[in-house]
């Protein structure tokens, strides 16, 4: 008996911090571009001179993606925060890394070439909404390894009507339930913006490691049976101003990921590096990490 009180008592509080991590505030600091078509080969090797400035000097980490249902030429860069200051704090760490590089006259410069290669940007502050997420990884390590094997994301922009925030969280979480019940369960991110967007505007996004994965994905008729369907488009006529949804592809050549996404597929995230890696082992040459930052110092030049 007394075993079995300890053990339940252990269950409880694995249970109550799985809880807590989840309640914590988790930010999503998102900066989207629109790419001018006749200087994208431009916009991808500067993005590739700051990549390799920041892993060199132990700066920001982020990761990149393309819009490819959606509008061309769109890149998005996504960083995660644990808070406002922290956002502040990765932005110095950034720049930072960025001018001991190229020093301040460099980092200028290359700013100017970047900004001449954009017709238009938006920053933006996300919130997590785990509580409207479902199946979301219970910690940084398991989102990591999500991350790290994703390669597309399938993303619902919703623009809520002023006054109809409760009754389209309701609607998410009648939506969250019926993802956690269903085979194989769903997993779905919600954010939702706190800054940068006119309006309360939510992002519900689904990763999957291949397209075909959007394939298996049940209608919404069927997730949630003919009456909570009903409900559903209801809610939506009476609190959703406008959607829009958009696939998206990651990608690693612009992205400089924390080494947590990396070693879930080192090959997708680094193919450089780890071929070079492997090709030096044969040699006998150099080791991995010499060869990886070898390979920081090419891409400066």
């Amino acid at each position: 008996m007394k075993r079995q009180a300890m053990w339940t008592v252990v269950a409880l509080v694995l249970l109550a911090t799985l809880a807590a991590g989840q309640e914590q505030q988790q930010y999503l600091d998102v900066y989207t571009v629109q790419v001018k078509p006749d200087k994208r080969a431009d916009f991808d090797a500067l993005t590739k001179k700051m990549i390799a400035a920041n892993r060199q000097n132990h700066g920001d980490s982020w990761l990149t993606i393309e819009t490819t249902y959606g509008p061309g030429d769109r890149v998005t860069f996504i960083s995660t925060r644990q808070g406002y200051g922290d956002a502040e704090k990765a932005s110095d760490t950034f720049y930072g890394a960025i001018q001991k590089a190229y020093g301040k006259p460099g980092t200028d410069k290359l700013f100017q070439d970047y900004n001449q290669c954009v017709a238009s940007s938006r920053s933006e502050f996300r919130r997590r909404r785990w509580d409207l997420s479902s199946n979301a990884p219970t910690d940084p390590a398991a989102m990591a390894k999500m991350l790290g094997e994703s390669r597309w994301l399938r993303t619902t922009v919703v623009h809520v009507k002023p006054g109809q925030v409760d009754a389209f969280e309701a609607l998410e979480r009648d939506l969250k339930a019926a993802r956690e019940k269903a085979s194989p369960p769903q997993t779905t991110l919600v954010s939702q913006a706190v800054a940068g967007q006119e309006g309360t505007v939510f992002y519900i996004t689904l990763l999957q490691n291949s397209m075909a994965g959007f394939d298996t994905l049940p209608s919404m008729q069927r997730l949630l049976g003919d009456e909570g369907y009903a409900k559903f488009l209801k809610t939506n006529v009476d609190a959703v101003a406008n959607t829009e949804t958009v696939i998206s592809h990651f990608l690693p050549e612009l992205s400089n990921p924390a080494e947590a996404v990396v070693a879930a597929a080192p090959d997708y995230w680094r193919p450089k590096a780890v071929m070079a890696a492997k090709a030096s082992t044969k040699k006998g040459m150099v080791n991995a990490a010499s060869t990886e930052k070898m390979e920081d110092k090419s891409q400066q030049h």
